[in-house]
């Protein structure tokens, strides 16, 4: 079956680290009515002032810090606490 973007939803999210050419976003998304799942998103800022997706690639202490606290968000979300309840 193929990736149908219409099916992919954002149920959340937080920009957990903005600086001058460097954007990272925790998301929660959802497929197709699935388990949401947590993404982790990382934007650059072309010379042109346009964003642009980046492999997340190696992180830097600052990165690190940024995303672990994000984690923390996106672990304590209604969204992902609805999926994580056995009940």
């Amino acid at each position: 079956m193929a990736f149908n973007r219409d099916k992919d939803v954002e149920l959340d999210s937080k920009e957990v680290l903005n600086d001058e050419n460097n954007v990272l976003t925790i998301g929660i998304y959802q497929y197709d009515g699935g388990t949401p799942k947590v993404q982790i998103k990382r934007e650059i800022t072309k010379s042109d002032g346009e964003r642009k997706f980046a492999k997340l690639g190696r992180l830097t202490l600052d990165e690190v810090e940024a995303v672990k606290e994000g984690l923390t968000w996106a672990h304590d979300s209604r969204w992902l606490a609805v999926s994580l309840d056995p009940h």
